[in-house]
């Protein structure tokens, strides 16, 4: 597993609770920069992913 996606899902899961803080206390500001950062872990994710893949393609049989 590529150290993006591990980061990438840290990412996620701080973003979502940023979120929710935000929401919960009417702070529009730490709601947005929650849903920022969980998008931004999101991607990481995925680029993760990509290169699991490439890395699996590319591993000899």
């Amino acid at each position: 597993m590529d150290k993006d996606r591990i980061e990438g899902a840290e990412k996620q899961t701080k973003g979502a609770v940023k979120k929710t803080i935000g929401k919960a206390t009417g702070d529009t500001k730490t709601e947005a920069e929650g849903a920022l950062e969980k998008k931004a872990g999101r991607a990481q994710n995925a680029v993760g992913g990509a290169k699991d893949s490439v890395r699996d393609a590319l591993k000899p049989r």
